[in-house]
């Protein structure tokens, strides 16, 4: 097995690694090393597959084996529940192997594209904003009319953070299209000029609310009911809701004002 990964920094603060014990994170590593980053052919229910980037065949006992010492398949077992649960995979079992895909492998992995000298100073731009830059936080977003991209970084980690909120309250909750949920949060920012912060905060607020956590499960109903929950959130911080505001529990990550 040869290459290399990406490891982005923000992995460190998300839930399936801070909720997870070291034989989860040692599996949760193992896991994204051993996914194809090209296609490559397996067998797969008796039948010839070729798994896609991000995707592989697999046994617990390899991924016991590929982890290390300390590994069980129980382990494994329960991370690979977990992993799923988050939204961070998908496994499909058989009673001799199993499929894993590893859930947005293209967002997070996609090939570098070196400068060459022909290349143009355009190209060499493009070029850099490809490369891995470790100082830069991957929360960023820059408002752009660059339509060679349907969605930044950014949008992709709300839209996943918006179903993992969502599986919180249903694990059973369907997989949506998520480039389509990027795509629709970009729409909040670039065309309603809704910023990255106030839509995490409604994000996060809607499905802690007693109503709305079971009538805003999309990005575009979001979009859509963006100004009347704006409103209600007023509202309930008029009237010390129960649900405590997120700028007050997390007023060491936001020293910033939301605007509502």
């Amino acid at each position: 097995m040869q290459g290399w990964i990406k490891l982005h920094r923000e992995l460190i603060n998300k839930p399936i690694w801070t909720e997870s014990s070291p034989e989860q994170k040692a599996i949760l590593i193992t896991l994204l090393l051993m996914a194809n980053h090209d296609e490559k052919q397996w067998e797969w229910k008796g039948k010839k597959y070729v798994a896609k980037p991000g995707q592989f065949v697999t046994s617990l006992n390899s991924i016991v084996k590929m982890a290390g010492i300390g590994i069980s398949i129980r382990n494994v077992r329960t991370a690979l529940h977990r992993f799923e649960k988050y939204g961070f995979l998908t496994n499909e079992s058989t009673n001799r192997n199993r499929l894993i895909t590893i859930v947005n492998w293209g967002v997070f992995q996609e090939k570098e594209v070196l400068p060459t000298k022909k290349a143009t100073s355009d190209r060499q731009t493009d070029d850099k904003q490809l490369t891995t830059n470790k100082n830069v936080r991957m929360k960023e977003c820059k408002n752009n009319n660059n339509k060679r991209h349907k969605f930044e970084i950014c949008d992709m980690r709300l839209a996943e953070l918006f179903f993992n909120k969502i599986r919180e309250n249903n694990p059973s909750h369907r997989k949506p299209n998520l480039n389509k949920w990027a795509n629709d949060i970009r729409l909040m920012r670039e065309r309603d000029k809704r910023t990255e912060e106030q839509i995490e905060y409604l994000i996060d607020w809607t499905q802690t609310h007693e109503f709305w956590h079971a009538n805003i499960l999309s990005p575009a109903k979001l979009r859509k009911q963006f100004d009347t929950l704006v409103m209600q959130v007023k509202r309930d911080k008029g009237e010390k809701s129960k649900v405590t505001p997120i700028t007050e529990a997390r007023s060491e990550k936001y020293k910033y004002n939301l605007g509502f």
